[in-house]
């Protein structure tokens, strides 16, 4: 049976080198041409073996390594998406990863996000430590990565050594995980080999390719015979194309694709089926995204390989979703084949949980699968931009769950007016969900706030003697808010014991009906004498009830840290002549 390429998917933060590192491999510069040189769009290159022996040569020579996959498959994505579009059914389309890392940074959260979903797909990946041309005083005299680093001063050894073994904290401090560089890695199937590299030199992306190569070929063959028969890839993008009208940039993953084949592409509402009319295969290891890429028509492609297709009847096709050719007898089966892997991700349960909404297949599917790890339900999930019937789902959510009202949408748009429930949208997954988690912050806040409503609060103040102005029937006199807020018709206590209430507060002579933390005001007072029952300079604190005490015990979020502070000493005051106050 024959070896397809290996699909291998570059990712990684935002700006770290991951398009650079491909244009080195493929001797281009598609960096140059996307807006502000990070990528816009996901893209495939396929680099074929006389290009692999070309760049890493003199290393198949020295190390004696027989090469017997036909090519690379490489696989470029935005980093904000990290690869999230490149699902197929049972898991990731990628055989295996690169994740870049800018090795002068480190790791960032798109880079802890991308190791999350390859962990999650079990996709082995290994680290490309990029930019070691920017390391402070380092010299890239040699053309081997070994020598080279042998050959730098003590100072940028012992720094580039603390970089490095920063990424093997990291990738153990947040995955569990135990890395190692390359050439000291004594288990492959257990360690995570870290490649230092420059996109820049060259350096260590010879070591990069061979290390990739090296476990596609030992640990990854069976998984990359080619079947017989149809043929299996997955959308990538739909987009208009000059001469051809709609087209779809795609990946074939198995199999192999011809024109005129019959097709079925997975539908939002239904399978799409249509057939092949052209295929084209980028030339010279050209890039689908590239916009001065030429493209050969071919009659015929057989997997792996990122190609176009011109088809009819594609304009409602969304990307991530599969496309297997079919036959007349085959049809039925495939159609129920694609739309049952639609199924398995966009779902609306009966069961309480979340409203989620992304711009491709596997993105919904990424987002559930990090959802499911903080034991998030989901109620709904679906493809495209918000609706009418997502909002719906949502209120009809928070009705059974006030927490569940809520839309969480990566990567696509709400032009809808929205009252009653929360939408948040993002480009990156992990600040959706860290904005998720603030959002639930402040609904647990909200309802302990309202558990509080009507309850005497914590407060502080100091009474001020030089601010008598008058002395009973009601006392008047100065005071400031020391901690919490001071409200008319609170009541206030002095050494544990309720000595007044607050009848009125005045600032400038108007009437307030509280004074915040900090403030003075003019507070009047019954059942007090100046000069008898108190002297004028006290500190008082509210009364609170023992039952309002433990409400608030309970609901403490919804107090601030200086209410917290005063609480306890309310607490400590009482528990001198009562031990069990408040318990």
């Amino acid at each position: 049976m024959p070896i397809r390429s290996p699909i291998c998917t570059v990712v990684g933060h935002v700006d770290h080198g991951k398009s650079s590192i491909l244009d080195w491999i493929r001797g281009s510069k598609i960096v140059d041409s996307e807006p502000g040189a990070i990528t816009q769009h996901i893209g495939a290159s396929n680099v074929p073996l006389s290009e692999i022996k070309r760049k890493v040569g003199p290393l198949l020579d020295a190390l004696k390594i027989k090469l017997t996959i036909p090519g690379l498959l490489f696989i470029d994505t935005p980093g904000h998406a990290a690869f999230t579009n490149l699902r197929k059914r049972g898991g990731n389309l990628s055989d295996i990863a690169i994740v870049v890392v800018d090795i002068n940074e480190g790791f960032m959260p798109q880079t802890i996000e991308a190791i999350e979903i390859l962990k999650s797909y079990k996709t082995p990946f290994i680290i490309a430590a990029n930019k070691v041309d920017l390391i402070p005083g380092w010299q890239s005299k040699e053309k081997s990565l070994l020598k080279n680093i042998d050959a730098q001063n003590s100072d940028v050894s012992q720094f580039f050594d603390k970089k490095l073994y920063q990424l093997v904290g990291s990738l153990y401090d947040n995955d569990k995980l135990d890395g190692e560089r390359f050439d000291r890695v004594s288990d492959y199937t257990k360690q995570i080999a870290i490649i230092p590299c420059s996109a820049i030199t060259g350096e260590g992306l010879p070591e990069l390719m061979m290390t990739i190569i090296g476990l596609a070929q030992r640990y990854l063959e069976n998984k990359l015979q080619i079947n017989e028969g149809n043929g299996k890839a997955i959308v990538l993008e739909v987009k208009d194309v000059k001469g051809l009208g709609k087209s779809l940039d795609v990946i074939l993953y198995d199999g192999t694709l011809k024109v005129n084949d019959q097709i079925v592409i997975g539908g939002l509402d239904k399978p799409i089926s249509t057939k092949i009319k052209a295929i084209f295969l980028a030339s010279k290891m050209g890039e689908l995204r590239d916009i001065k890429t030429k493209f050969d028509s071919v009659k015929e492609i057989t997997a792996a390989s990122g190609i176009r297709i011109s088809a009819n009847d594609i304009e409602n096709v969304v990307a991530g979703v599969p496309l297997i050719s079919a036959t007349k007898e085959t049809l039925a089966s495939v159609e129920e084949e694609v739309q049952k892997e639609i199924e398995e991700v966009t779902v609306s349960r009966e069961t309480d949980g979340v409203v989620i909404k992304a711009d491709s297949l596997g993105s919904l599917e990424a987002l559930q699968v990090l959802l499911k790890e903080k034991n998030i339900p989901v109620a709904s999930a679906s493809i495209g931009n918000i609706t009418k019937k997502d909002i719906a789902s949502a209120e009809t959510q928070k009705e059974k769950n006030h927490y569940n009202g809520i839309i969480l949408g990566f990567n696509v748009s709400c032009d809808l007016r929205v009252t009653g429930i929360k939408v948040l949208t993002n480009n990156v997954i992990y600040k959706l969900l860290e904005d998720f988690d603030a959002w639930k912050i402040e609904q647990e806040k909200a309802i302990e706030v309202g558990k509080l409503e009507g309850m005497i609060r914590p407060c502080k103040i100091q009474l001020l003697k030089n601010f008598i102005f008058r002395q009973s029937n009601p006392a008047v006199m100065g005071a400031e808010v020391l901690g919490g807020k001071l409200k008319a018709g609170m009541p206030l206590m002095l050494d544990g014991k309720k000595i007044t209430t607050v009848k009125a507060l005045q600032v400038d002579k108007e009437t307030v009906l509280e004074l915040e933390e900090g403030k003075q005001g003019a507070i009047s007072m019954d059942n007090v004498t100046i000069g008898r029952t108190i002297t004028g300079d006290e500190i008082l604190y509210s009364a609170i009830p023992p039952e309002h005490f433990k409400v608030m015990k309970e609901f403490k979020k919804a107090l601030t840290s200086k209410e917290i502070e005063i609480i306890k000493e309310i607490a400590l005051i009482m528990r001198k002549d009562n031990p069990v106050w408040g318990i």
